[in-house]
């Protein structure tokens, strides 16, 4: 065996070997609009990844814009947007309630938690305890609740 075919197949080896991406694995991207100056969005972005999601993240100076455009209520509105599949997630939803919207595949436009809740993903305050906050599944005519957290643990209904 010459050097370039040891080389070839070495390389082939190695990359068979190496961790494989969330993506890999089944876990759709997540894309995220967030103001620039916004730091608890990238927060956010950190705790799906870490959930095994992978992310891009896109700068959006003009956020209402976006908000509107993709027809999010806006008694829902945060901080950042965010498209995975075919539903949009607005605000600092925790990785548990994507991960169960995922699975269920509910007939809704996405979910959403309105302003930015202490202690929800992103959320953290030293100091602070963390608030009781909803999900809400909208995209039927009223939003309805989907979950319910306190801090980043769910709380059964």
């Amino acid at each position: 065996m010459n050097m370039d075919r040891r080389r070839v197949l070495l390389l082939a080896g190695a990359t068979l070997l190496a961790p494989v991406p969330a993506r890999a694995a089944g876990q759709p991207l997540v894309t995220v609009y967030k103001d620039p100056s916004c730091a608890c969005c990238g927060a956010w972005a950190d705790h799906v990844a870490k959930a095994g999601f992978p992310t891009t993240i896109v700068e959006e100076p003009r956020m209402n814009a976006i908000k509107v455009r993709f027809g999010i209520p806006s008694a829902l509105w945060s901080c950042h947007t965010a498209e995975v599949e075919s539903y949009l997630l607005e605000g600092h939803v925790p990785a548990t309630a994507l991960i169960r919207l995922l699975a269920a595949r509910p007939s809704v436009r996405g979910i959403a938690v309105a302003g930015m809740p202490v202690g929800s993903p992103g959320m953290d305050v030293a100091g602070m305890e963390p608030e009781t906050y909803d999900v809400m599944a909208f995209g039927s005519e009223t939003p309805n609740l989907f979950m319910r957290f306190r801090g980043a643990s769910p709380i059964p209904s």
